[in-house]
């Protein structure tokens, strides 16, 4: 197979145009093109006024070693790399040893996944409830404030994921093209196909859960055995070995092989796992607002003319500014026509994320507006002393919103001009259970807030429109990523508890709420000691 680049089309030309494009490349005529895929798809939005699909495609061609002689010096055709996964290791049909998941998450069901196909009868444990029931509780909980403190956003199958956006791209490089393994898996299970190839694959929350479901079964057909209201409240390690897990119930799981993928809310796993000598260290994270606009307003600036285009969906934005006091200020997990959500994992706390669902049609555009803050601005040097500030932001938002699980909210001119809000405009807010017009300016550390302040106008030159004194800020975003690292070896291993692999957000080595693609990674390196 061959590889074409920087294959272009306009928006209106279908892709049935493809074939006479990879001929004029090529040089070739129709007899010898054999067959094409489409490998990659995104758009050039760089001049409004001339945007244009912009296509990675893999080519069987005849005569492929001659041809690619013939085009050595052009940049654009390569030969395709063997893409194909193939699993490190297999079982033996007497394999005894049971490795132990722990988290249901993106990163524990990947994980589980392929520790099940591999023969290893993995057995995953999650302290929340299955999907739907899940479901359930997280709309009690944004419609009636039912809260539940083992079911919700961040506890649960599927992971945190589940309600925030659905998005899949990541910025790892995947040398290993685990990526396209874990599209397919997706696919396979019901994902749109596109997932495969846009630039940008997003599944949105409602298809996610039948999603989930399905990788459910495949893990339970090959082998794996998944637990729900199996809480964790234990790891045993002896002289520095692990040596199995205690559940809530008191039931003890012998494993010497425990994969650690519990996102980064287990803050009472990080307490225990810390109290056992587990060595964690403090890392950096960012704590900021969610903003809304006019979804229309993203796609004006960012389409053009092409604003609302029904090949285009919904614009996005990517945005960082460096301030004068040397803090750094970028939107986080852009959600375009969607909603943004209460998102806490504990009772008596606000915490805001974003999410979309797959049509990406609600009237309102949301970010993240965060500012980067690293361990030096904690409060002490202990390990988990990031969690300890996040706490302090989500309970004085709590108490600002009214104590009863509403958002402490500000128009966007009243924040700038440093007054308070007491009536909404043209931007309505999408946070439910609700919002707390007020001053948001204790919300977050001084410095946070005058870094946010000198951000906002600085987008506004990249996006127009940013500073619409009536787009809503809502108060807090504080879970970008763990504030802590559980530190490993390059196997993936704990640096000092033999048998433990911490992945995925909860340890601290993966970005943002996507999932993890390296979980098959960690079975390649992981010492499993197979018979």
């Amino acid at each position: 197979m061959l590889r074409l680049t920087e294959v272009r089309l306009g928006l209106d030309q279908p892709e049935s145009e493809l074939k006479a494009a990879i001929l004029r490349v090529l040089g070739i005529p129709a007899d010898e093109l054999l067959a094409y895929r489409i490998r990659r798809r995104g758009y050039d939005a760089r001049k409004p006024r001339e945007v244009v699909f912009v296509y990675t495609l893999d080519v069987e061609v005849k005569n492929e070693t001659a041809l690619l002689k013939r085009l050595q010096n052009n940049r654009h055709v390569t030969q395709a790399p063997d893409e194909s996964y193939r699993y490190p290791i297999q079982a033996s049909a007497n394999q005894q040893a049971r490795p132990i998941v722990i988290g249901t998450g993106p990163c524990g069901i990947f994980a589980g996944l392929s520790l099940a196909r591999m023969g290893l009868k993995p057995i995953i444990l999650e302290r929340g409830k299955i999907v739907r029931q899940r479901t359930q509780d997280v709309w009690g909980f944004w419609r009636q404030r039912r809260f539940n403190a083992q079911s919700n956003v961040q506890f649960g199958e599927g992971g945190a994921g589940t309600f925030s956006d659905g998005k899949l791209h990541t910025g790892i490089k995947d040398r290993g093209h685990y990526i396209r393994k874990i599209l397919q898996d997706f696919v396979d299970c019901g994902a749109p196909q596109e997932i495969i190839y846009i630039s940008k694959p997003h599944i949105g929350t409602l298809r996610l859960v039948k999603v989930v479901e399905n990788l459910r079964h495949q893990i339970e057909k090959h082998g794996g055995e998944i637990r729900f209201d199996s809480h964790v409240t234990d790891i045993v390690i002896e002289n520095g070995v692990v040596r199995g897990v205690t559940l809530a119930s008191g039931e003890h799981i012998a494993s010497e092989h425990v994969v650690l993928a519990v996102g980064h809310s287990a803050r009472d796993t990080f307490e225990m796992l810390h109290r056992r000598g587990v060595h964690i260290e403090a890392k950096a994270f960012s704590i900021g607002f969610r903003i809304e606009h006019p979804q229309a307003l993203i796609d004006a600036c960012r389409l053009g003319p092409y604003a609302a285009h029904p090949a285009l969906g919904a614009a996005d934005y990517k945005l960082v500014h460096h301030c004068a006091n040397g803090r750094s200020v970028y939107s986080f997990c852009m959600c375009p026509g969607g909603q943004v959500v209460a998102a806490n994992s504990e009772a008596g706390l606000v915490v805001t994320n974003g999410m979309s669902h797959y049509s990406r049609n609600e009237r309102n555009a949301n970010a993240g507006i965060v500012v980067g803050i690293t361990p030096q601005d904690f409060a002490d040097a202990h390990p988990l002393a990031g969690i300890a500030l996040q706490v302090q932001w989500e309970k004085f938002a709590f108490e600002l919103g009214g104590n009863n699980y509403n958002a402490p909210a500000q128009l966007v001119g009243d924040f700038l001009a440093g007054r308070a809000s007491t009536t909404l405009g043209a931007v309505i807010p999408s946070y439910t259970p609700g919002v707390t017009l007020t001053d948001l300016s204790q919300a977050l550390p001084d410095y946070a807030i005058s870094a946010i302040r000198e951000a906002i106008p600085a987008f506004d030159k990249s996006v127009k429109g940013f500073a619409l004194p009536d787009a809503v800020l809502t108060a807090v975003e504080t879970r970008t990523s763990a504030p802590i690292r559980i530190s490993r070896h390059e196997n993936f291993e704990s640096i000092n508890t033999r048998g433990l692999f911490p992945t995925g957000e909860g340890a601290g080595f993966a970005r943002c709420i996507h999932p993890n693609l390296r979980a098959n990674k960690i079975i390649e390196c992981g010492p499993f000691n197979l018979p």
